[in-house]
């Protein structure tokens, strides 16, 4: 009877072992579907020093992340390898992947675009402190198209601001595309809405002098022709006789000028993030002062 009680004994630890430290061949399956083996799954469970400083479970880790499209994550192990590895030969590829992680957190052009910008730093940070990686071209192509992401966002918000009229915070960020990223594809745009607005401004020698640099600089461009076709009605108007002077009874000859335009904001259209307008528009002009005065005196310091 002992010898049986022994025996029982032994199955009952026996089974416990199996069901602590698995016995089954099959490999278990994650949330997503996909096998993995059970060393993958243990990098997920328990807070051992060896897990925290052990560099191919932190790389692990950091890879299932990203692989499950949890960038936040996955950041923060990448970020993790280099904090304890910077020597290691892995350590340019988890610089890579944490910039990687940044961009792909990025969401769309009217959204924040820090993810972006982070990933600029993160990409530049690779190629200083890995000169010559093997990264090197993929991390290239990348801040190109982090920039042509910033040129398009800045393009987004200056038409924004233009529909609501609120054309000087909109000169600010076409003048900005042309001054950062003249190369990009939203360059021509930006400089066709730049003379947009300095026309709406009153300021039509401004506008003619961006619609000429337009047809110079991006001759092949799709608005190419409709600058042609508003620099054209900008030269006429010019070459227009001035008004007529007139003779007030009651003092000296004043020249007749035309009432400018109420200046209106418009709400934003739907599907628009709210932007906040900002305090750099200048309020109407008193008096018959023109909006091309007004807008000549901001020239002289920052934008007002």
């Amino acid at each position: 009877m002992p010898s049986i009680n022994w025996v029982l004994s032994l199955s009952v630890v026996l089974a416990l072992w199996c069901l602590s430290e698995g016995c089954s061949s099959k490999p278990k399956a994650t949330t997503d579907g996909k096998p993995v083996s059970g060393t993958d799954e243990q990098i997920f469970l328990g807070d051992t020093i060896e897990k925290n400083y052990d560099p191919n479970v932190i790389m692990k880790r950091g890879e299932a992340f990203f692989d499950k499209e949890e960038f936040a994550e996955a950041i923060v192990e990448y970020q993790h390898f280099l904090e304890l590895h910077r020597a290691h030969q892995l350590a340019v590829y988890a610089q890579f992947r944490m910039a990687e992680s940044h961009l792909r957190m990025g969401k769309s052009i009217d959204r924040d675009p820090e993810p972006i910008q982070k990933a600029i730093a993160a990409f530049e940070k690779l190629r200083k402190d890995f000169p010559g990686s093997k990264y090197e071209a993929q991390a290239l192509q990348r801040l190109e198209d982090c920039h042509a992401w910033l040129a398009r966002t800045h393009l987004f918000v200056g038409q924004f601001y233009y529909r609501r009229s609120s054309y000087l915070a909109a000169a600010h960020r076409f003048d900005q595309i042309m001054k950062d990223y003249p190369d990009k594809p939203v360059a021509s745009e930006a400089l066709y809405y730049l003379a947009l607005t300095y026309r709406e401004l009153g300021a039509d020698d401004w506008a003619a002098e961006k619609l000429q640099l337009l047809a110079e600089k991006y001759p092949n461009s799709e608005f190419s022709g409709e600058g042609r076709r508003l620099l054209s009605k900008i030269e006429k108007k010019s070459s227009s006789p001035r008004p007529a002077v007139v003779a007030k009874a009651d003092g000296p000859p004043t020249e007749s000028r035309p009432t400018p335009p109420a200046v209106t904001a418009t709400a934003p259209s739907a599907g628009v993030p709210s932007i906040a307008a900002t305090t750099d528009q200048s309020p109407p002009p008193p008096g018959n002062l023109s909006l091309r005065q007004s807008f000549v005196s901001c020239r002289l310091g920052a934008w007002c």
